[in-house]
């Protein structure tokens, strides 16, 4: 028999704490190797913004980690959506199938959107940032723009 899962409790843990995968170990347990890959991913991107605060903006590794970060946080307000969404019927289906069935109230509905206002402006704080870091790096080798430009054209 499994333990009762709340789909509010999923879709908070999925906004605050989705970097670190601690939604999917709520739904899978410890052994999820999900969960894992979601954390050390997550990681990753912790030491782009570690370099960002060390070395600045113009750090290589810095810009090219930290959108990591950005699109790892936004996929944990990605899974709130999906999980908060998620009708009642399915979700019971899914992950509580012989215990007590789970109804939607508010705080799953604020936790919605907020991961909605949230997630969206990190994932386009992510695109922008690790696209412009991309367009100025071209920029300070014309080569390097030529090139590409020479390559596409082809």
């Amino acid at each position: 028999m499994t333990a009762y899962k709340s789909k509010t409790a999923a879709t908070w843990l999925a906004f605050l704490g989705g970097g670190l995968g601690l939604h999917r170990f709520y739904l899978h347990g410890l052994k999820d190797v999900g969960g894992w890959v979601w954390a050390a991913v997550t990681l990753v991107g912790v030491q782009g913004l570690r370099a960002h605060l060390v070395a600045g903006q113009d750090d290589h590794t810095a810009w090219l980690l930290l959108p990591v970060l950005g699109f790892s946080l936004a996929g944990g307000a990605l899974m709130a959506l999906v999980y908060g969404l998620m009708p009642d019927d399915k979700w019971n289906a899914r992950f509580n199938p012989q215990g007590p069935e789970h109804r939607t109230g508010w705080l799953t509905v604020f936790g919605v959107v907020f991961a909605l206002l949230v997630g969206a402006g990190v994932l386009m704080s992510a695109i922008a940032y690790g696209a412009q870091r991309w367009f100025e790096y071209s920029a300070e080798d014309p080569s390097r723009g030529q090139a590409n430009s020479d390559r596409l054209s082809q």
